[in-house]
């Protein structure tokens, strides 16, 4: 024994007085267990020792598919590199550079094998999969060979981590790049769920123990965070709902002639001090932290058999209805209901925004579309994590109330004074022009340059 924890030797004598052990120390606290193999003079030269492990996966949540489409084995090279997953077909792969660790992925949880100083070789993993089998998920196998000096030299020394695949344990881990098993979203999307998302539900955890409670919090922190760009996005919303009559006057001037309203209303922009962008900027620097949840949240196995209302386990889709058939495209046999509440709510937003958004020509009626993308949602995130769709209701909602009480701060009349303020100073030149002002400024000339050398060109065509 030592201290708390506890020594297992495995031993083979051979003739000449030769040996093989094997050492495991299972420590009292955390999931590694550290292995060493050495031999005193049992050798094959320069080759490797291999070294197998199987493992039959077994169904441990509760949609066999889902689990199917995730489930993988991970290692590392010089980088993160990760088995191909399909729920229906066998995989394997080999690889020839050395590895420094390999996991079996589980949706949860991890089994894997850590070899800093001496990395695996001829490194070969396989996944077999039988789509009939009820109990087992997938069938992992590894092979990886283990340099046979190393063993002769009693430096054959690694680490198992048999645990979950719970961030802040697998960040603690002494292997490089080990916490890259949580898989955090895109690359450039990453930096915002590992420094702020994390971390922040990590801290909310020391205070609520009800999940459903922690997310709505969640919700609020984000929200009021990020209260400057939707009172930004509210108040450009409100400057163009003034300009609607305005421009609807311009485009029955010239109801044939697009290119004519676009210049016109361009003009209008910059007689007004207005960019009809602004209101998506804020809108669009909200988009990232969306994207984030949505990698994050299928990920965290905090939410793992966490009840809320009617939700067992908000890490996977509350089944609130049974189908007695299944729909394709990834719907599945059942109907959530957090996630009807989180359409509804989309639909309610999008509701309430046309109210104030005055219409926009072109192809695409975006109003109408603002109706629709929330229904195409409402068939992806069907089978997605009740934990998800439940932040994206709560988001939606809070978002609504921010809205409505920003109106009630709000005084058209004032911004309709301030309106037509810039309108006078821009047309005595008081006023300086600001970035955009000028790219309007530019591109009104450019056009009507564009424009008196086309009727130039027609005067010749005709003459000639």
């Amino acid at each position: 024994m030592l201290k708390d924890s506890a020594v297992i030797t495995y031993r083979t004598d051979l003739k000449n007085n030769q040996y093989v052990e094997q050492t495991y120390v299972v420590h009292g606290s955390g999931y590694i267990i550290d292995y060493g193999i050495k031999s005193n003079g049992v050798g094959l030269g320069d080759k490797s020792l291999q070294f197998d492990w199987k493992n039959d996966l077994l169904q441990l949540e509760n949609d066999m598919h889902k689990n199917r489409e995730v489930v993988t084995i991970n290692y590392f090279t010089d980088g993160l590199q990760s088995l191909a997953t399909s729920p229906t077909a066998n995989e394997e792969a080999k690889t020839a550079d050395p590895v420094k660790w390999f996991t079996i992925k589980h949706k949860y949880f991890l089994a894997g094998l850590i070899s800093e100083k001496n990395p695996f070789s001829n490194v070969s993993m396989k996944a077999d999969v039988n789509p009939n089998d009820s109990i087992i998920v997938k069938t992992m196998e590894v092979a990886a060979g283990i340099p046979m000096s190393a063993v002769q030299k009693g430096e054959a020394n690694f680490q198992f981590y048999l645990g979950p695949n719970e961030y802040h344990i697998v960040d603690k881990v002494k292997a490089e790049n080990f916490d890259q098993n949580v898989y955090l979203g895109y690359a450039f999307l990453k930096p915002i769920n590992k420094f702020v998302l994390v971390p922040l539900f990590n801290f909310l955890e020391k205070f609520i123990s009800n999940y459903g409670l922690l997310i709505i919090c969640l919700v609020l922190f984000v929200k009021t965070l990020l209260t400057p760009l939707t009172y930004k996005s509210y108040i450009s919303m409100a400057k163009m709902k003034l300009l609607a009559p305005e421009l609807e006057e311009l485009r029955q001037q010239n109801p044939d002639d697009a290119a004519k309203q676009q210049q016109d209303q361009m003009k209008l922009y910059q007689q007004v001090g207005v960019s009809p962008l602004s209101g998506c900027v804020p809108v669009l620097a909200t988009m990232p932290i969306l994207f984030s949840l949505f990698f994050l949240f299928p990920n965290l196995i905090e939410l793992r058999q966490q009840h809320f209302l009617w939700s067992t386990d908000l890490s996977t889709y509350d089944s609130f209805i049974k189908l007695p058939f299944s729909i394709p495209f990834g719907v599945g046999n059942h109907i959530s209901l957090f996630t009807v509440m989180m359409t509804a709510s989309s639909i309610g937003y999008a509701y309430y925004n046309n109210q104030i958004t005055p219409n926009q020509p072109g192809p695409v009626n975006m109003k109408v579309l603002g109706y629709i993308m929330p229904l195409m949602f409402m068939f992806v995130l069907n089978s997605f994590p009740a934990g998800l769709t439940f932040y994206y209701f709560v988001s939606n909602v809070v978002t609504i109330a921010q809205q409505l009480l920003i109106k009630k701060f709000v005084n058209e009349d004032k911004i309709r004074n301030i309106l037509e303020e810039n309108r006078k100073k821009n047309a005595t030149g008081e006023k300086k022009q600001t970035k955009f002002q000028k790219y309007l400024e530019k591109s009104l000339q450019a056009a009507d340059e564009a424009k008196k050398k086309q009727a130039d060109l027609e005067r010749r065509a005709k003459k000639k």
